[in-house]
């Protein structure tokens, strides 16, 4: 039967962190990392599945949700938030006691875990990476080694977010006027329609993008002007420069020790992260949506896909284990899309029913 939710603040000396949970104490703990633009609400219905078997903890990152707003240093890579949740898991508050922890991450989420596992691998029971992005970051690259398109990494970064939809996103729009409001995004892009969740699920949903806050500091981040196609490189602060190649590279996640295993979900449909994303300029201006483009030879579409199977062979090779599981007729949110079968990979997959 379905747990009930908690929602609770703990404060550690970096973060005063939101978080859901439910489950008993002395389960095995399973942790659940959102992605950009939205917040642990679009884990809700996951938690209260999964908190049978285990201790499901769902926390916000900063300046997501309900957690507190601190700036990002984007130079740190992804760090500010592998950081943070760090603090979070090794607080007394918590009680989770060090032992090690079943890590789920959904797109940027999926992204911190990794780099959590970089930095603390033997603290790491498993991880589950759901449409993470690619290990190389997200924009400017192509190959599946992460090979910059231009040296100052231009077309990635916190310049690469579309201005009208930051705009309708500070000011809080819950409309559909615009094609690029909060709520259209998400469902045209977080899941693959026809996809929609129930009018109520919407709602939180819709809700939890819009507590993402806005600024140079957060979401998306400054940027720097270039020379280069389309104009725009990273800056050094905010959630989009974090994910820039520039800062963002996961590639030692081949490399770790000791090696918990992977599994990664993805869906089929996907047109956040894929080897042809609908946010990535190389995709855009191969389609015309973007002028000025130089080329497949210069600034192709990121093969986000092969870059993650990339490292995760490098992994194998090194002694690692990864599975991959592609849901077929699904996009950005297999949790959500594909519940039942998200649930019974990630049970089976971690062992804890």
């Amino acid at each position: 039967m379905p747990r009930e939710l908690t929602s609770t603040t703990i404060e550690t000396p970096r973060l005063k962190t939101h978080l859901r949970a439910a489950g008993d104490a002395d389960k095995p703990a399973l942790v659940l990392l959102h992605g950009n633009v939205s917040s642990s609400v679009f884990f809700e219905d996951a938690i209260a599945r999964l908190a049978d078997l285990a201790r499901v903890i769902a926390p916000d990152m900063r300046g997501f949700g309900d957690s507190q707003t601190a700036p990002v240093d984007a130079t740190r890579g992804v760090r500010d938030f592998s950081d943070d949740l760090h603090a979070l898991l090794t607080s007394d508050a918590l009680g989770l006691g060090g032992r090690p922890v079943h890590l789920v991450g959904w797109s940027v989420g999926g992204s911190v875990i990794m780099q959590y596992a970089i930095d603390h691998a033997a603290s790491v029971a498993s991880l589950t990476l759901l449409n993470p992005g690619s290990p190389f970051g997200f924009g400017g690259t192509k190959g599946v080694e992460g090979t910059p398109c231009y040296a100052d990494f231009a077309g990635s970064g916190g310049g690469t977010a579309n201005p009208e939809f930051v705009k309708l996103l500070g000011a809080g729009d819950r409309g559909t006027d615009s094609q690029v409001s909060p709520r259209n995004v998400m469902n045209a892009f977080y899941f693959k329609p026809p996809f929609r969740p129930a009018a109520a699920r919407e709602e939180a949903f819709v809700s939890g993008m819009l507590n993402t806050k806005i600024g140079e500091g957060n979401y998306p981040g400054d940027l720097t002007t270039s020379e280069n196609w389309p104009g725009v490189a990273p800056g050094a602060r905010g959630v989009n420069n974090t994910i820039s190649p520039k800062y963002c590279d996961l590639s030692g996640f081949a490399d770790i020790d000791p090696r918990p295993p992977v599994l990664w979900i993805r869906g089929a449909d996907d047109q956040i992260v894929s080897d042809r994303s609908m946010f990535c300029f190389g995709t855009l201006g191969e389609l015309g949506a973007v002028p000025g483009w130089p080329g497949a030879e210069v600034f192709p579409p990121q093969p986000m896909i092969g870059q993650t199977r990339h490292v995760l062979d490098r992994y194998t090779r090194n002694g690692g284990r990864y599975e991959e599981l592609v849901l077929e007729n699904c996009g950005h949110a297999p949790h959500l899309e594909h519940a039942d079968r998200f649930e019974a990979a990630l049970r089976r997959f971690t062992g804890i029913g």
